[in-house]
């Protein structure tokens, strides 16, 4: 059963993405399965700007920051049992996972 498994983590916060991907490494690692990462892709940022008053100071604005961060993990030479560890496997909220096999 030996197949390739691409994990992908996002989040909010940088330390939610690489306290979940550690315990990701570590629990394939303990089945005894080739792991490539935790690789950190580029963060995506995105700017808001708005204006602080409404009517009389149309030149004061505001700018607010929302960033992304993403890490890719890959897991070769799977087994199953590596599959129902990953599967117990319990993260914090706020960090999305995306499995592809």
């Amino acid at each position: 059963m030996s197949q390739k498994i691409r994990i992908k983590l996002k989040s909010y916060d940088h330390n939610l993405v690489d306290k979940s991907a550690e315990k990701i490494v570590k629990t394939v690692k303990a089945t005894g399965a080739i792991i490539s990462g935790p690789i950190p892709l580029p963060t995506h940022k995105r700017i808001f700007t708005v204006n602080r008053s409404t009517f009389v100071n149309k030149k004061a604005r505001e700018q607010f920051q929302l960033s992304s961060f993403k890490r890719l993990i890959e897991i070769h030479n799977s087994t199953a049992k590596t599959i129902d560890s990953l599967m117990k496997l319990e993260l914090p909220s706020g960090v999305e996972v995306e499995i592809k096999v």
